[in-house]
């Protein structure tokens, strides 16, 4: 079988926890290096997920010519100038979502994937590769619920380390960038379109820079988007697609554990349909479907202009958030 050999850029929580595990029990991946500015805990994490390298630099590890691939989990305002580095030094790249701090932060990254057509590039919105998603989508795509008017999600979680670099403005955190980056891509992948106009409204949180409660409207051709996210309540998150025929419910849209059974809910009629999905993990699925396209010199599922047309949104919300108005889209 063959294997895409991955760097993994930086010891981040979600690429021991999340990532790399995928990786390693994937068909197509082999985690076969990973660093840190702090060597002792690269070797620590190296030895503790069975990864034969642990390099003491980031660019040790782009120079590490076992290296096929990096992916990208180091904190948002550093994915643009490593995602570039990456493709500098010859390795395809799986960056971390939000691609960047916002369209022109974006801007050099894109470029910079025009000049190495030879290699991949794909923002790591790993919700997407969940065979949840392909039948919401199929549900909406064949009208199995109506024309669909309305979309409303919620993710939230609470986080109060004033040290965290969600936290921070500098690093690009904020619920926004971190969380609502995912109801911004739904409702887009639903509606199968971009969105005419937004309307954003962010409350202010004592002792922190970064938003912490932001609310989002999204006017599409067809329907409406709302959501809410927030990183200083209760954990919580689900997803509901009103057609004129009927609605899908997804529980768990965006985080479901790994290779667990998942449902989700069609009503029809106030007739309520469980539909139960097989185990999997989305990120195993988002690492083996990069890695095909890689080997198959195709395109990534996910392309770059997907990743800018959800930035543009971001950076709109909070454009309209502050001037308290309507923004729209062209």
């Amino acid at each position: 079988m063959q294997k895409l050999r991955w760097g993994v850029l930086s010891t981040a929580k979600i690429g021991r926890t999340k990532v790399i595990p995928a990786i390693q029990t994937s068909l197509h991946g082999d985690v076969v290096a990973i660093c840190s500015r702090d060597a002792e805990s690269a070797q620590r994490v190296a030895d503790e997920l069975g990864i034969a390298r642990a390099h003491s630099s980031y660019e040790a590890l782009l120079a590490d010519p076992e290296v096929d691939a990096i992916y990208n989990p180091l904190p948002n305002h550093l994915h643009v100038p490593w995602s570039i580095k990456a493709l500098e030094a010859g390795k395809h790249v799986l960056c971390e979502k939000p691609l960047g701090l916002n369209t022109a932060d974006v801007q050099p990254l894109l470029d910079a994937a025009q000049r190495y057509p030879h290699l991949k590039v794909m923002e790591a919105f790993m919700y997407r590769f969940h065979p949840q998603w392909d039948k919401a989508h199929d549900l909406v795509t064949t009208g199995s619920i109506g024309q669909v008017r309305s979309i409303h999600s919620h993710f939230s979680y609470n986080n109060r380390e004033p040290e965290n670099i969600r936290n921070s403005a500098a690093m690009g955190g904020g619920a926004l960038m971190d969380i609502g980056c995912y109801c911004i891509s739904l409702s887009r992948y639903l509606f199968d379109g971009e969105p005419l106009r937004v309307m954003g409204h962010i409350m202010p949180y004592p002792g922190y820079e970064v938003d912490c409660f932001v609310s989002g409207i999204m006017e599409f051709a067809d329907g409406t988007a709302t959501f809410t996210a927030s990183t200083k309540i209760e954990g919580n998150q689900y997803m509901e697609a009103s057609g004129e025929n009927g609605s899908v419910f997804i529980p768990v849209p965006f985080s479901p554990v790994a290779d667990t059974t998942t449902k989700m809910i069609i009503k029809r009629d106030q007739q309520h349909e469980e539909i139960e999905l097989a185990p999997c993990d989305h990120y195993r699925n988002m690492a083996d479907a990069f890695a095909e396209s890689v080997f198959s010199q195709q395109p990534v599922p996910t392309p770059l202009s997907d990743a800018l047309a959800n930035m543009k949104i971001i950076d709109a919300i909070f454009a309209s958030a502050a001037k308290q108005s309507w923004v729209n889209l062209d």
